[in-house]
């Protein structure tokens, strides 16, 4: 049952989730507002949309854009005139240290003025779109799952920690009253950017990587994510947390699924220890010539080697998803890479 609120504001919309979840709002003829920045590619939202549906004009039409910026507060306040439902996918998603500063900045701070400015305007409900960066840790060969504690330790990336510092922005909000659930995908599959995070894959793959890693992690299609987070807004679920995640593979098995669907050679050469740490020190030595942010950082050095499983029961348990197997969501993505490219888009 889908309940009918007087509007509903997303931020990130621009985003690989945000754009995604713009659409499937849209089909539910919803009121929507979306916040986006001077500088966001709305054109890149329509090209998303045309994915999926032949005209994706009547969809986009429904949208009202906001120019906005979650760290800005009296902007958010103005956006969430009339709003009940707020979905915040908005992320800053950097591995590079010196981004630090800038992670908790942009992602704690500006979640904590959203929460702020919901409680403000009394918003029914929010869904907060987190990372499985920010769970815990499981002994080897055993399942992450939502209720193992966090490690406060050097070892965790500063995106991993602005994530899991934003989360309890969303817990000191529900304890305020608000209405709030969080959801924690694991790498998410889908068409986007193919210039960044997950769906930058399929580009490295069609230019011809080469190497590969042996370590292990989740992934689930953006499809998925989207289903759940509406599932869990429009039903009777708060207060809780949900891991978002299909199946745990490793990069290597993924690589070669990429590779077949875009009928090209998978990487065959095993990145040894050495050869990481080499990569990532001429990655240093190249940002610091030309001042551009490294390719390669210690902290993706290490989520390349770490073997970690996710458990999905929980979602499972909640709401029945059946999710999409990976193969079938790479064969889908690569299809619409295979589409752009031959479009010149790619």
């Amino acid at each position: 049952m889908f309940y009918i609120y007087s509007m509903i504001l997303v931020t990130g919309s621009t985003g690989l989730v945000g754009t995604h979840l713009l659409l499937e709002l849209a089909k539910k003829h919803h009121k929507i507002r979306a916040i986006h920045r001077a500088s966001s590619n709305l054109q890149a939202v329509l090209d998303t949309f045309a994915l999926y549906v032949d005209d994706p004009l009547p969809y986009y039409d429904k949208i009202e854009w906001i120019e906005a910026d979650i760290t800005d507060f009296e902007t958010l306040l103005q956006a969430l005139d009339g709003v009940d439902q707020v979905y915040h996918t908005a992320a800053f998603v950097s591995f590079d240290p010196r981004d630090r500063h800038a992670l908790i900045r942009s992602n704690v701070g500006g979640t904590a003025n959203l929460v702020n400015a919901c409680l403000e305007k009394k918003v029914k409900k929010l869904c907060y779109v987190s990372s499985t960066a920010a769970l815990g840790n499981a002994p080897p060969g055993m399942q992450i799952t939502e209720d193992m504690m966090w490690p406060h330790s050097k070892n965790r990336s500063a995106y991993s920690v602005s994530k899991y510092q934003s989360e309890m922005e969303i817990w000191r909000g529900i304890a305020e009253g608000l209405q709030a659930v969080i959801v924690n995908p694991s790498i998410i599959i889908g068409p986007g950017d193919w210039k960044r995070s997950s769906s930058y894959l399929f580009s490295a793959v069609w230019k011809g990587m080469k190497f590969y890693t042996e370590g292990v992690t989740g992934y689930v299609d953006i499809r998925d994510v989207v289903h759940a987070m509406i599932y869990l807004m429009d039903g009777h679920f708060s207060s809780e947390r949900y891991t978002l995640s299909a199946e745990n593979l490793s990069y290597r098995q993924v690589l070669e699924m990429i590779a077949s669907a875009l009928d090209r050679p998978p990487p065959r050469i095993r990145a040894t220890p050495f050869l990481i740490a080499l990569a990532w020190r001429m990655s240093w030595l190249i940002s610091k010539f030309n001042g551009k942010p490294r390719s390669i950082t210690r902290d993706t050095v290490k989520s390349s080697k770490r073997k970690v499983l996710f458990s999905n029961e929980k979602i499972r348990q909640a709401v029945g998803i059946d999710f999409i197997p990976v193969k079938q969501s790479v064969q889908d993505t690569a299809n619409h890479f295979l589409n752009h490219v031959r479009t010149g888009k790619v």
